[in-house]
């Protein structure tokens, strides 16, 4: 298996070290988030990690259809892709704090596969419709791999039949990845493809210390954030136990997107303590704990065959998170 980090570009100061620091330790794909109202620009930031580094692979984890017209989003990650020689990858999803925070609604199944679809042409040079008009990136010839961000069922099949690469952000238990591989794999049947053709990433947040129960507190605004995002349209299909039904509904109504992934005493890091379902968040969406419980649940998502594993590096200091886990999980 190979290993991510995503970065939030809080400074181009910390970028700069953060990036440094992923590609000495180990890691293979460095992913950027994408919410402009809450931090510096993605492809400017892209650019800064691109000139950083020499040998990871790099890109948006990730974008989404509402916030960029497809011929902007291919131009950038094309130019992405020639600057760094060959190192780019293009992650796009339905939307998280970037549009949240601008008062617009995920987008729907339909228009994420069209955005995709018509990425992916601009890419290879092609003069496309999209929303009724023509668009194209003339100069663009080099393909990037497109990554999809899935949860829900439909959408894991609908990345396994048209993207290179699904992150997956459905849970990291036994039981969940199980289930997520087999709709990516019925998805890549759907698209002609041969199955095991889409690379499986798993997304998880991660603290690595030497206390578990302190690991897991300074991470509750990100556990929060993954139930946020994860069970917003429905909990149908997605292994939530029923007595946390109205615990993880709740937060789709509490969780302040103006506080995402925001270090500290924001309403965000309250919430799970508050529904009691801290523990079960930590489980399912983290890799989190001492070095050993970490290396146990690194093992058991291998065993589930996932590619990539990419993790969040969000804390106080979240360097210390990327040394960590580069020195007592990569190495070993």
């Amino acid at each position: 298996m190979k290993y991510g980090v995503t970065l939030l570009p809080t400074s181009f100061e910390s970028l700069r070290k953060h990036v440094r620091l992923a590609e000495a330790v180990g890691f293979d794909y460095i992913g950027i988030a994408d919410s402009q109202s809450l931090f510096r620009e993605l492809f400017v930031s892209l650019t800064v990690a691109a000139t950083e580094t020499t040998r990871v692979h790099l890109g948006p984890s990730v974008t989404n259809p509402l916030t960029r017209h497809p011929a902007v989003t291919a131009s950038a990650i094309a130019s992405l892709q020639e600057l760094s020689e060959g190192r780019a990858f293009l992650g796009i999803g339905t939307g998280d704090s970037a549009i949240l925070n601008l008062g617009l609604r995920p987008a729907r199944m339909r228009a994420l596969r069209e955005y995709v679809t018509t990425v992916r042409s601009m890419l290879n040079g092609e003069t496309v419709e999209y929303l009724g008009r023509e668009g194209h990136v003339r100069w663009s010839r080099d393909p990037v791999p497109i990554m999809m961000s899935a949860e829900g069922p439909r959408t894991l099949r609908m990345a396994g039949e048209i993207a290179d690469r699904v992150m997956v952000h459905t849970g990291l238990t036994r039981e969940v990845l199980d289930d997520t591989v087999e709709h990516i794999r019925a998805g890549e049947i759907d698209g002609g493809k041969a199955a095991g053709n889409s690379e499986i990433w798993a997304f998880a947040k991660c603290n690595i210390g030497d206390d578990r129960n302190a690991a897991i507190d300074e991470i509750k605004m990100a556990l929060a954030a993954s139930a946020h995002h994860a069970f917003r349209f429905t909990l149908e299909g997605k292994h939530v136990p029923e007595e946390l039904h109205e615990a993880l509904m709740a937060i789709q109504g509490e969780y302040v997107p103006a506080e995402h992934e925001q270090v500290g005493d924001t309403r965000n890091a309250a919430l799970s303590d508050e529904l009691g379902v801290t523990d079960y968040l930590a489980d399912r969406f983290a890799v989190v704990g001492t070095p050993g419980e970490c290396r146990e649940k690194v093992r058991q998502i291998v065993a589930s065959g996932v590619d990539v594993l990419q993790i969040t590096a969000i804390s106080h200091d979240p360097a210390e998170i990327i040394r960590r886990f580069g020195e007592e999980i990569i190495a070993r």
